[in-house]
Protein backbone atom coordinates (compact mmCIF):
# COMPACT_ATOMS: atom_id res chain seq x y z
CA UNK A 1 0.00 0.00 0.00
CA UNK A 2 1.06 3.47 -0.59
CA UNK A 3 2.66 5.60 1.79
CA UNK A 4 -0.54 7.67 3.33
CA UNK A 5 2.23 10.36 3.77
CA UNK A 6 3.25 10.84 0.68
CA UNK A 7 -0.60 11.56 -0.94
CA UNK A 8 -3.20 10.36 1.52
CA UNK A 9 -5.31 10.00 -1.53
CA UNK A 10 -3.56 7.15 -3.40
CA UNK A 11 -4.07 5.16 0.10
CA UNK A 12 -7.46 5.53 -0.45
CA UNK A 13 -7.65 4.62 -4.03
CA UNK A 14 -5.71 1.61 -3.65
CA UNK A 15 -7.21 0.47 -0.56
CA UNK A 16 -10.83 0.90 -1.78
CA UNK A 17 -9.67 -1.73 -4.65
CA UNK A 18 -8.28 -4.14 -2.60
CA UNK A 19 -11.35 -3.87 -0.94
CA UNK A 20 -13.13 -4.84 -4.79
CA UNK A 21 -10.19 -7.46 -5.30
CA UNK A 22 -11.31 -9.59 -1.86
CA UNK A 23 -15.29 -9.08 -2.39
CA UNK A 24 -15.72 -7.39 1.06
CA UNK A 25 -17.25 -4.57 -1.30
CA UNK A 26 -18.89 -5.11 -4.21
CA UNK A 27 -20.05 -2.12 -6.80
CA UNK A 28 -20.19 1.17 -4.98
CA UNK A 29 -20.76 -0.53 -1.60
CA UNK A 30 -18.86 0.96 1.00
CA UNK A 31 -16.76 3.71 1.63
CA UNK A 32 -13.20 4.87 2.87
CA UNK A 33 -12.02 7.68 4.52
CA UNK A 34 -8.35 8.90 6.25
CA UNK A 35 -7.70 11.63 8.03
CA UNK A 36 -5.14 14.45 6.68
CA UNK A 37 -4.54 17.97 5.90
CA UNK A 38 -5.35 20.45 3.13
CA UNK A 39 -3.46 23.79 3.25
CA UNK A 40 -2.90 23.68 6.51
CA UNK A 41 -6.67 22.42 7.47
CA UNK A 42 -7.10 19.46 9.48
CA UNK A 43 -9.89 17.54 7.50
CA UNK A 44 -10.38 13.88 5.72
CA UNK A 45 -10.83 12.70 2.16
CA UNK A 46 -13.69 10.44 1.56
CA UNK A 47 -14.51 8.53 -1.41
CA UNK A 48 -17.53 9.65 -3.55
CA UNK A 49 -21.13 8.77 -3.47
CA UNK A 50 -22.37 5.65 -5.95
CA UNK A 51 -18.76 5.31 -7.11
CA UNK A 52 -17.16 1.86 -6.97
CA UNK A 53 -13.57 1.01 -7.40
CA UNK A 54 -13.86 0.91 -11.64
CA UNK A 55 -12.05 3.87 -12.82
CA UNK A 56 -11.77 5.34 -9.14
CA UNK A 57 -9.24 7.94 -9.13
CA UNK A 58 -7.91 10.38 -6.30
CA UNK A 59 -9.10 13.31 -8.25
CA UNK A 60 -12.41 11.39 -7.22
CA UNK A 61 -12.30 11.69 -3.44
CA UNK A 62 -13.94 14.74 -1.57
CA UNK A 63 -12.48 16.71 1.17
CA UNK A 64 -14.61 17.19 4.23
CA UNK A 65 -12.99 19.89 6.49
CA UNK A 66 -12.97 19.66 10.18
CA UNK A 67 -14.76 23.51 9.68
CA UNK A 68 -17.31 21.77 7.62
CA UNK A 69 -15.99 22.52 3.72
CA UNK A 70 -17.03 20.20 1.58
CA UNK A 71 -14.50 20.10 -1.83
CA UNK A 72 -14.84 18.12 -4.68
CA UNK A 73 -16.75 17.74 -8.44
CA UNK A 74 -18.51 14.65 -6.36
CA UNK A 75 -20.68 14.40 -3.70
CA UNK A 76 -19.00 12.60 -0.51
CA UNK A 77 -20.43 9.31 0.36
CA UNK A 78 -23.73 9.11 1.89
CA UNK A 79 -21.96 7.60 5.31
CA UNK A 80 -19.82 11.12 5.28
CA UNK A 81 -21.72 11.91 8.95
CA UNK A 82 -20.23 8.26 11.07
CA UNK A 83 -16.40 8.58 9.68
CA UNK A 84 -16.86 12.54 10.72
CA UNK A 85 -18.42 11.00 13.99
CA UNK A 86 -15.90 8.55 14.35
CA UNK A 87 -13.01 10.98 14.09
CA UNK A 88 -14.36 13.49 16.86
CA UNK A 89 -14.70 10.70 18.80
CA UNK A 90 -11.11 9.37 18.63
CA UNK A 91 -8.09 11.52 18.23
CA UNK A 92 -6.18 8.49 17.86
CA UNK A 93 -8.11 6.72 14.78
CA UNK A 94 -7.01 8.44 11.46
CA UNK A 95 -8.77 5.95 8.82
CA UNK A 96 -12.34 4.49 8.53
CA UNK A 97 -13.53 1.65 6.21
CA UNK A 98 -17.09 0.66 5.95
CA UNK A 99 -17.87 -2.41 4.27
CA UNK A 100 -20.46 -4.45 3.16
CA UNK A 101 -18.90 -8.01 3.08
CA UNK A 102 -20.35 -11.30 3.34
CA UNK A 103 -20.19 -12.42 6.93
CA UNK A 104 -20.15 -9.53 8.90
CA UNK A 105 -23.38 -8.47 6.98
CA UNK A 106 -24.97 -11.65 7.42
CA UNK A 107 -23.94 -11.49 11.32
CA UNK A 108 -25.72 -7.76 11.87
CA UNK A 109 -28.85 -8.59 9.91
CA UNK A 110 -29.18 -11.24 12.98
CA UNK A 111 -28.56 -7.61 14.94
CA UNK A 112 -25.91 -10.16 16.86
CA UNK A 113 -22.36 -9.19 18.34
CA UNK A 114 -19.39 -10.91 17.76
CA UNK A 115 -18.43 -12.08 21.13
CA UNK A 116 -15.20 -13.42 22.40
CA UNK A 117 -15.51 -17.19 20.75
CA UNK A 118 -12.13 -16.75 20.02
CA UNK A 119 -9.41 -14.79 21.12
CA UNK A 120 -8.85 -12.61 18.17
CA UNK A 121 -11.70 -10.81 18.63
CA UNK A 122 -9.82 -8.80 20.57
CA UNK A 123 -8.43 -7.07 17.32
CA UNK A 124 -11.27 -4.79 17.34
CA UNK A 125 -10.09 -3.37 21.32
CA UNK A 126 -12.49 -4.98 23.57
CA UNK A 127 -13.87 -8.52 24.53
CA UNK A 128 -16.80 -8.21 21.10
CA UNK A 129 -17.78 -6.39 18.19
CA UNK A 130 -20.89 -4.61 19.43
CA UNK A 131 -23.96 -4.74 16.60
CA UNK A 132 -25.18 -1.07 17.16
CA UNK A 133 -29.41 -0.34 16.34
CA UNK A 134 -30.60 0.02 12.80
CA UNK A 135 -31.05 3.42 11.64
CA UNK A 136 -31.24 4.73 8.17
CA UNK A 137 -28.43 5.21 6.41
CA UNK A 138 -26.47 8.84 6.21
CA UNK A 139 -28.26 9.58 9.05
CA UNK A 140 -27.09 11.51 12.20
CA UNK A 141 -28.85 8.92 14.51
CA UNK A 142 -26.83 6.36 12.67
CA UNK A 143 -23.86 8.45 13.44
CA UNK A 144 -24.32 8.91 16.91
CA UNK A 145 -24.44 5.21 17.40
CA UNK A 146 -21.06 4.56 15.84
CA UNK A 147 -19.41 7.13 17.90
CA UNK A 148 -20.87 5.04 21.25
CA UNK A 149 -19.63 2.00 19.74
CA UNK A 150 -16.14 3.35 18.41
CA UNK A 151 -15.96 4.67 22.47
CA UNK A 152 -13.53 1.70 23.00
CA UNK A 153 -13.49 -0.21 20.22
CA UNK A 154 -12.24 -0.24 16.68
CA UNK A 155 -14.89 -1.99 14.78
CA UNK A 156 -18.69 -2.54 15.04
CA UNK A 157 -20.92 -4.33 13.36
CA UNK A 158 -24.09 -1.95 11.69
CA UNK A 159 -27.91 -4.17 12.18
CA UNK A 160 -29.05 -4.98 8.69
CA UNK A 161 -26.21 -3.34 7.15
CA UNK A 162 -22.55 -4.05 7.53
CA UNK A 163 -19.55 -3.36 9.53
CA UNK A 164 -17.14 -0.24 10.25
CA UNK A 165 -13.78 -0.40 11.36
CA UNK A 166 -10.77 1.93 12.31
CA UNK A 167 -7.47 2.18 12.73
CA UNK A 168 -4.42 4.31 13.58
CA UNK A 169 -3.63 4.13 9.46
CA UNK A 170 -5.44 2.79 6.51
CA UNK A 171 -3.68 -0.51 6.44
CA UNK A 172 -4.53 -0.81 10.44
CA UNK A 173 -8.10 0.31 9.87
CA UNK A 174 -7.93 -3.14 6.70
CA UNK A 175 -6.35 -4.95 9.00
CA UNK A 176 -9.37 -4.82 11.37
CA UNK A 177 -11.78 -5.04 8.72
CA UNK A 178 -10.31 -8.26 7.21
CA UNK A 179 -9.92 -10.46 10.49
CA UNK A 180 -13.60 -9.20 11.86
CA UNK A 181 -14.80 -10.49 8.44
CA UNK A 182 -13.21 -14.06 9.06
CA UNK A 183 -14.04 -14.22 12.44
CA UNK A 184 -17.49 -13.56 11.51
CA UNK A 185 -17.35 -15.78 9.13
CA UNK A 186 -15.54 -18.51 11.62
CA UNK A 187 -18.49 -17.92 14.12
CA UNK A 188 -21.50 -18.25 11.99
CA UNK A 189 -19.99 -21.60 10.90
CA UNK A 190 -19.76 -22.56 14.75
CA UNK A 191 -23.46 -21.55 15.31
CA UNK A 192 -24.68 -23.93 12.01
CA UNK A 193 -23.46 -26.30 15.03
CA UNK A 194 -24.10 -25.03 18.14
CA UNK A 195 -23.06 -22.01 20.49
CA UNK A 196 -19.67 -21.59 20.66
CA UNK A 197 -17.61 -21.51 24.02
CA UNK A 198 -16.87 -17.65 25.15
CA UNK A 199 -13.79 -16.28 26.63
CA UNK A 200 -14.83 -14.69 29.94
CA UNK A 201 -13.48 -11.08 30.59
CA UNK A 202 -10.39 -11.56 32.27
CA UNK A 203 -9.00 -14.21 29.49
CA UNK A 204 -10.02 -11.53 27.31
CA UNK A 205 -8.48 -8.76 29.22
CA UNK A 206 -4.85 -10.89 29.16
CA UNK A 207 -5.04 -11.25 25.37
CA UNK A 208 -6.10 -7.64 25.17
CA UNK A 209 -2.67 -6.85 27.47
CA UNK A 210 -0.79 -9.75 25.31
CA UNK A 211 -1.59 -7.76 22.24
CA UNK A 212 0.25 -4.11 23.26
CA UNK A 213 3.66 -6.08 22.71
CA UNK A 214 2.31 -8.52 20.06
CA UNK A 215 3.82 -7.33 16.64
CA UNK A 216 6.32 -4.76 18.16
CA UNK A 217 10.15 -4.67 17.25
CA UNK A 218 12.39 -6.28 19.95
CA UNK A 219 14.04 -3.56 22.11
CA UNK A 220 17.62 -2.75 21.81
Amino acid sequence: MADAAADPRTAVVETVRRLDALGLNRGSTGNVSVRAQRDGACGCWITPTGMGADGLTVDDLVWLGDDGRVDGRWQPSSEAPFHRAVYAARADLHAVVHVHSVHATALACLRRPLPAFHYMVAVAGGCDVPCVPYHLFGTEALSHAVAQAFADRHACLLANHGLVAGGTSLAHALKVTLEVESLCEAYLKALAVGEPAILGADEMAAVIERFKSYGRAARR
